[in-house]
């Protein structure tokens, strides 16, 4: 299964970049991963992070590790939960008029071969809609 959104921020790349790589803030923009933190605050490349999602009722932790990072272009993130693997990159892109900012997500695992039962596909769509939406809210409000 692959997910796969995007969102057009109207904003500096550099200011985008820096809200979301910085975990310390999170809580203030974030409403879709809860608690994330890290050694460094940060998310840096080689280290592990945790946040937790709330897709249910019972919030899930999520300790992924952080793959690659190139400054102002990608952050790439694998992790397994509950027997699915995941690997999660988010893309940073200047555009004409704002950074598009790409979020993909490819999962594998015995868990999906279910039909999505245990792990509903339009469920973690709209997770990650609403982790775009909320980073778009939070560089807006903050762009002069």
């Amino acid at each position: 299964m692959i997910i796969e959104e995007s969102v057009l921020i109207n904003g500096d790349l550099t200011d985008i970049w820096k809200t979301f790589i910085d975990l310390t803030c999170w809580a203030d923009w974030n409403t879709v991963a809860g608690k994330a933190r890290s050694a460094s605050g940060r998310l840096e490349e080689g280290e592990r992070f945790t946040f937790c999602l709330r897709p249910f009722a019972v919030p899930i932790v999520i300790e992924p590790k952080i793959e690659e990072v190139i400054p102002h272009e990608k952050v790439v993130w694998t992790g397994t939960k509950f027997g699915i693997f995941s690997r999660h990159e988010f893309l940073f892109q200047q555009v004409a008029n704002g950074v598009l900012v790409t979020s993909r997500e490819a999962f594998r695992g015995l868990p999906l071969l279910f039909g999505g039962i245990t792990f509903p596909e339009g469920m973690v769509r709209e997770l990650t809609v609403g982790m775009l939406n909320d980073l778009k809210s939070a560089a807006e409000k903050a762009s002069p």
